[in-house]
């Protein structure tokens, strides 16, 4: 699960790490009521204004504005407000804004230069440890600093018998060219990102830039954070903190139903039983010469009203010409899910492409001599290369 930026600065901040302090505002009048409220609490005089959106790169599409003066918030954010911002990392149609995040101005006169960095938490999927990612060229992409400088780039793995050790944290801050108060602030603030990382349970944590200001003070200006969804069970207050305004509606949708969905750009509308089995069917579909819609599994529990859900969320999808629908029979029998079929066709009464349905396990005899009988336009196979050829035909 994605996290807004204000969010993620919620959790930050709670396992103690520094971060630019701010408040989110839905409405450019309440945007002025948290500015005065945000100087009153930091004594800030300028306003970072920030879109909230599930993207990065918010700067480049004009989402993130500096406003010079209390009497420049409301029109700079109103400038944001229910804009559609297109990112590097959105679609062409980009999102729409819903609320701003009224940030202090961290980047003040004093003794010292200020300095950017780049720091993320993540697992390495490699080792099967956590690790943490850091570079002295903070504010740019990660992406362009690997291609360009990748010496520049640093890691540290994390042992988990032992956990984050004192000496690593300390080695960030040296590999990062600090020294004095800044390098003893940023081993607090590298031990609190772990903190926050781990109690999370988070999947990754991703601070760019993390700011040494001009008075050595190490801070997280942005956040980037992703839950894991298996662990949301643990956090209820995370879990309240989802924005499905940000997510595809189909896929929420989908998930309400207890369908496992996520929408892809193909012409082959999938409806498989097992994520396996799923990932093996959009395989003999790209083999086959077609292209996956989407990656849907229905679970072990295929009834009637599933199916017929299932089919009415493929169907939204235009681009769909053609539905596959692959099922094992263990738990779930065969005819079950062949009966789903034939009363989700003759319900809906409107699927105007092909539909292939290969069966296979727990009574799939039973459940091909259902479809063949049916009368409806549905194509039944047996073996999953027979399910294939028929893609083939008819896409």
């Amino acid at each position: 699960m994605n996290l807004h930026e204000y969010q993620g600065k919620q959790i930050l901040a709670s396992y103690g790490v520094r971060i630019q302090r701010g408040k989110v505002a839905q409405t450019s009048k309440e945007a002025v009521d948290v500015a005065k409220q945000l100087t009153e609490e930091t004594g800030t005089s300028w306003y970072v204004v920030k879109a909230q959106v599930h993207a990065g790169g918010r700067g480049k599409g004009g989402g993130v504005k500096l406003a010079k003066g209390i009497d420049k918030v409301e029109e700079v954010a109103d400038s944001i407000l229910g804009m559609q911002l297109v990112t590097p990392q959105t679609s062409a149609e980009g999102k729409k804004v819903h609320q701003v995040l009224i940030a202090e101005d961290v980047y003040y006169p004093g003794e010292s230069e200020t300095s950017e960095f780049y720091m993320s938490v993540l697992l390495n999927r490699s080792s099967g440890r956590n690790m943490i990612m850091y570079s002295t060229e903070g504010g740019m992409d990660i992406e362009t600093v690997a291609e360009e400088t990748p010496h520049l780039i640093f890691t540290e793995e994390i042992d988990p018998k032992v956990g984050l050790t004192g000496f690593q944290a300390r080695k960030v801050a040296f590999n990062l060219g600090l020294s004095g108060a800044a390098f003893k602030d940023m081993v607090k603030f590298v031990s609190a990102l772990y903190g926050a990382y781990e109690g999370a349970d988070a999947s990754l944590f991703e601070i760019n830039p993390v700011l040494k200001t001009s008075d050595n003070k190490i801070l997280a200006v942005d956040a980037k954070v992703t839950i894991d969804d298996n662990a949301l069970y643990r956090h209820k207050e995370i879990a309240a903190m989802r924005d499905t305004r940000e997510e595809d509606a189909t896929e929420v949708e989908a998930g309400e139903a207890g369908l496992n969905f996520v929408k892809l750009d193909g012409n082959v509308g999938c409806m498989v039983n097992g994520a396996g089995l799923a990932m093996a069917t959009m395989d003999i579909i790209k083999m086959a010469g077609g292209n996956p819609a989407n990656f849907l599994d229905v679970g072990g529990t295929a009834d009637a009203a599933r199916v017929e859900q299932a089919f009415r969320i493929i169907l939204r999808d235009e681009n769909v010409k053609a539905i596959l629908v692959n099922i094992f029979g263990g738990i779930v029998r065969c005819d079950r899910v062949a009966q789903g079929v034939v009363d989700a066709y003759k319900n809906m009464g409107n699927i105007n492409v092909p539909i292939i349905v290969r069966l296979q396990g727990t009574n799939a005899e039973e459940a091909k001599k259902l479809i063949d009988e049916s009368g409806l336009e549905v194509h039944s196979a047996i073996a999953l290369q027979e399910a294939a050829d028929l893609v083939q035909e008819l896409v």
